[in-house]
């Protein structure tokens, strides 16, 4: 991430945190003349004022009817307005289908799934339904978890990818199957739930199935913006800073710019050798 870029543009990242009730919804990604997870975000958001200039990336994409608890929508935007108030309305209107969580704020910009670590899976099949034994379970466990080539466990669309081979690691506690790995194939998760559980490849309905968690990489967790409200510069109307405290950004009015700086930037270097990396940003 060059967080000199951040110089030359008015957008910001934002990362919000969703659950969705998936059996709401046709699909996840947007599909013309259907409900779908991504199209009702962008719907009601955009109703509401908050716009972006590309797309939403998502943290994991879910299959048909499988719901998630915590995923990860990402846009850039150059919104200026009060975000609290639009999740909160956002909130009111879609609460029985999606639910914004909370959001944080970040680079623009960015190709988003690059920087997930991971992804964890719950699938709650029904008790009663489970017919092998916890020994043939924990035995096929082991079987399937690992870093290996996972295509039997996949679709005709998963297979036409250039990329098989999969690190995943499954567990089943109080009936419950949890799969975490660095990325799935499409229909992977419900179709090793199925072998998991049955003894034979197949798949598994949707709605047992939700995305628990996405896990962010060090590297773009650690570049969260947050408010620096313990500190005051002089011309300086808000100050935020990363979670790392690498980089600060100071908010100043257009004719207060060059006041801040300084002649022949002595003020702003100044304050880069106090605190280190700063970005300006008018307003």
């Amino acid at each position: 991430m060059n967080f000199r870029g951040i110089e030359k543009t008015d957008k910001w990242g934002y990362i919000f945190t969703v659950f969705y009730n998936g059996e709401r919804f046709h699909s996840f990604d947007e599909m013309s003349g259907k409900i779908t997870v991504k199209g009702e975000f962008r719907r009601v958001m955009n109703e509401l004022g908050f716009t972006w200039a590309k797309g939403i990336q998502q943290g994991g994409r879910t299959d048909a009817k499988v719901s998630a608890e915590r995923n990860l929508l990402y846009v850039s935007s150059n919104f200026n307005g009060n975000l609290s108030e639009i999740i909160f309305k956002f909130n009111e209107k879609m609460k029985d289908s999606i639910f914004i969580r909370g959001v944080q704020k970040t680079f623009p910009n960015l190709s988003f799934p690059e920087y997930v670590a991971k992804r964890e899976y719950l699938y709650k099949y029904p008790k009663k339904r489970i017919k092998r034994s916890i020994e043939d379970i924990e035995k096929t466990l082991l079987e399937v978890s690992g870093t290996y080539d996972v295509s039997r466990f996949t679709d005709k669309k998963g297979l036409e990818l250039k990329e098989h081979e999969r690190k995943v690691e499954v567990t089943f506690q109080k009936g419950v199957l949890r799969f975490i790995g660095d990325s799935f194939m499409p229909k992977q998760v419900r179709n090793m739930a199925g072998y998991i559980l049955t003894g034979e490849v197949e798949t598994f309905p949707g709605k047992y199935l939700t995305l628990e968690k996405v896990y962010l990489k060090e590297e773009l967790a650690t570049k969260m913006i947050v408010a620096c409200d313990n500190l005051e510069i002089l011309g300086v109307e808000k100050i935020e800073k990363t979670v790392d405290n690498e980089i600060m950004i100071l908010y100043v009015k257009k004719d207060k710019k060059g006041e801040v700086i300084g002649k022949n930037a002595s003020n702003i270097k100044s304050l880069r050798k106090e605190f280190g990396n700063i970005v300006i940003r008018e307003i």
